[in-house]
């Protein structure tokens, strides 16, 4: 066995941890571009300690799936206000645009030089920027990856900026920061963790701290996610925060599968929520890998991660894969879930997404290899 294991230098986790965010960045530099999303109000807080520690900020607003256009005027913005430090506030769009703002300032060429599938995909030659990641959403584990997400709006497909230096110099995860998230963005973000904590517990390149993670993560988003839509619970809110922290560091270290390797693509095509992608494609996905699994490699150590991430799931000692494979479509029910036509897809999408899911680099930690026809069946079963 070997494996290997990166995340961000410094996590700190808990209620109030917003505080150390200011006396940090003061550490790394003087003039922070603060990368933030859709609702402004939100870094009030933190623009203010900002400045009561000596640090000028420059605001750099981010609406919507962050584009390679934004993180280009992101970066000119930045090197404008000679800023030396880039802290994002937000949910994963912003989160994702502002560690790739910070590895562009301090890395020769432009953006395409450094991007996957529609770039050169070349290494980073030196260290970003220092970077702060305050998440303000439970989902995508972005304070604890090494890449960015970004769509490519011209070619309409969403790819990466990826390196092992991109893993944020601190991550601060405070769930009160979470109180107050509109029931849709709650169910969509929760989804997302969920999915990454399952992929990864499935995933071909899983290891024993990854597994430990996904464990511990699951558990708790079963008991998290529907209180935390439904009513707001505090103690919802902050198991879901550290659900989503350890889906981070579980898909950083593992991988994921077939649900992230279909929601990028499809994402790129339609506006929609990644998270409702991911929630929506789901119980399909596990489902079909579950039997392909069980049909070609009944002896596959996966399988009995199938069953044990059910019982996580359910709560249910002698519960098997296929009750956790129900009990996902039962959430999706209670959260309201919707199917992918809602967004304007249809049958006639399929070729082309099913062409660009096969060529994911997610795809390559599905833990079994699906044919064209098991794929079409995902998209029929989620449509």
């Amino acid at each position: 066995m070997r494996f290997e294991f990166a995340t961000s230098q410094r996590i700190v986790f808990g209620a109030g941890a917003l505080t150390e965010a200011a006396p940090a960045a003061a550490s790394f530099g003087k003039r922070a571009l603060v990368v933030i999303g859709a609702s402004a109000s939100r870094a009030d807080k933190l623009l203010a300690q900002l400045q009561a520690a000596g640090v000028t900020t420059s605001l750099f607003q981010v609406r919507g799936e962050p584009t390679i256009e934004q993180v280009v005027t992101g970066v000119e913005q930045a090197r404008a206000a000679q800023c030396d430090l880039v802290v994002g506030l937000g949910g994963g769009s912003a989160l994702d645009t502002g560690k790739a703002i910070a590895a562009l300032l301090a890395n020769p060429g432009g953006i395409h030089d450094y991007l996957e599938v529609v770039g050169q995909g070349r290494p980073l030659v030196n260290p970003p920027l220092p970077f702060i990641a305050i998440p303000t959403t439970s989902g995508t584990g972005s304070e604890v990856t090494r890449n960015a997400v970004l769509t490519d709006t011209r070619q309409k497909t969403k790819i990466s900026l990826r390196s092992a230096m991109m893993l944020p110099r601190l991550a601060i995860v405070d769930h009160e920061l979470t109180l107050g998230l509109p029931p849709a963005v709650t169910a969509a973000s929760g989804m997302d963790a969920l999915s990454q904590l399952l992929e990864a517990f499935v995933s071909n390149a899983a290891n024993p701290i990854s597994d430990a993670f996904c464990r511990e993560g699951l558990a708790r988003a079963a008991g998290a996610l529907l209180r935390a839509y439904s009513d707001d619970d505090p103690q919802a809110r902050e198991d879901m925060a550290l659900a989503s922290l350890l889906s981070g560091l579980a898909l950083a270290n593992a991988r994921l599968g077939a649900v992230h390797a279909f929601a990028g693509p499809i994402g790129g095509l339609f506006s929609a929520p990644h998270g409702a992608l991911c929630a929506r494609l789901l119980p399909a996905i596990m489902e079909t890998n579950l039997k392909a699994l069980q049909a070609r490699d009944p002896h596959a150590p996966f399988l009995a991660h199938f069953t044990e991430a059910a019982r996580l799931l359910t709560g249910n000692t002698a519960a098997q894969a296929e009750d956790g494979i129900q009990w996902l479509e039962d959430l999706c029910a209670k959260l309201e879930i919707s199917p992918l036509k809602t967004y304007g897809m249809s049958v006639s999408d399929f070729p082309v997404i099913i062409g660009a899911a096969q060529k994911a680099n997610a795809m390559k930690g599905n833990p079994v290899e699906l044919s064209h026809t098991e794929l079409n069946g995902i998209l029929e079963k989620s449509l």
